[in-house]
């Protein structure tokens, strides 16, 4: 019999439960999920959410360790540029797009930190 379900890797496994995380504390914080992983062919954005009329794209990084300058340095330029080509994407189904803004929350270990506006466009 043909298996249909890919096995995840303990690093998907991480990344799931940072973005479970950082959903729940958004939500607690007054943010409503509008989509979630959203993918294209330029990128993908972790978590879509809305706070009072303003879309916020939010990158997710988990790491055990705050090694290398933690989870928000390995927000790349590179991952940036490909953020914000996913949210263009995103935001080609609106006429008129609304407001919008990039944040990064980051888990090291159990601290976890919501930097909004953390990319410039």
């Amino acid at each position: 019999m043909l298996n249909l379900f890919k096995r995840r890797t303990e690093r998907q496994l991480t990344g799931q439960g940072g973005e479970d995380d950082a959903l729940q504390h958004l939500q607690e914080h007054g943010l409503t999920l509008r989509e979630r992983n959203f993918l294209c062919k330029g990128g993908e954005i972790d978590l879509v959410m809305e706070e009072r009329g303003t879309l916020v794209f939010v990158e997710v990084r988990k790491r055990a360790v705050s090694h290398y300058g933690g989870a928000a340095a390995s927000v790349t330029a590179k991952k940036q540029r490909r953020l914000i080509l996913a949210a263009q994407v995103y935001l080609s189904r609106y006429k008129m797009p609304p407001p919008c803004r990039f944040d990064v929350v980051a888990i090291d270990g159990t601290k976890l930190s919501w930097l909004k506006n953390a990319i410039e466009t």
